[in-house]
């Protein structure tokens, strides 16, 4: 395997199965990957807007709001008026949710543990150190000059000057 070239489509295929695996196990809740999201962010974010869930969460806004709706109807999260602007309302998790946040983080660890199986915990460690390294990188890196356009064609067409030799 040429690391240079395949990086990115193994990170995504891990981050593909690595979720489907996940799913199963939601499923078996009746819940969904956004739903499990939504709960388990807003568990770590109390008080957080739906536009700032929305961001943390990168569910569609529109897609957030019917979320949200069938969990306050099902008593799993409250929306509160927000003490600094009237026109928002903050969120929250009732304790009603708080046994079924526990089981979305077990599954959470189990799919993990799945996934990590065979590598030693000195791998496991460095794995994740390394992933984070990768991660600050790209954060870190400024936006690209060209339009995403212009830089699709560019790439194709280095490509296939690159495959022409």
């Amino acid at each position: 395997m040429d690391l240079r070239r395949n990086l990115g489509f193994l990170l995504k295929d891990v981050s593909r199965v690595y979720t489907r695996r996940f799913e199963e196990r939601a499923h078996a809740l009746s819940l969904t990957l956004p739903q499990c999201k939504a709960l388990a962010y807003l568990a770590n974010n109390e008080g957080v807007s739906q536009k700032r869930l929305a961001e943390l969460t990168e569910i569609d806004p529109m897609s957030l709001v019917r979320i949200l709706d069938r969990m306050e109807a099902d008593g799993w999260v409250q929306r509160r008026s927000d003490p600094e602007d009237r026109r928002a309302r903050s969120l929250a998790v009732t304790e009603k949710a708080r046994p079924l946040v526990a089981r979305i983080w077990s599954l959470a660890g189990e799919t993990r543990a799945e996934a990590l199986a065979g590598l030693t915990t000195e791998e496991r460690t460095q794995l994740v150190e390394l992933l984070e390294r990768v991660h600050k990188n790209l954060l870190a890196l400024e936006p690209l000059a060209e339009d995403a356009g212009a830089g699709a064609s560019s790439l194709a067409t280095r490509e296939s000057e690159s495959s022409d030799r």
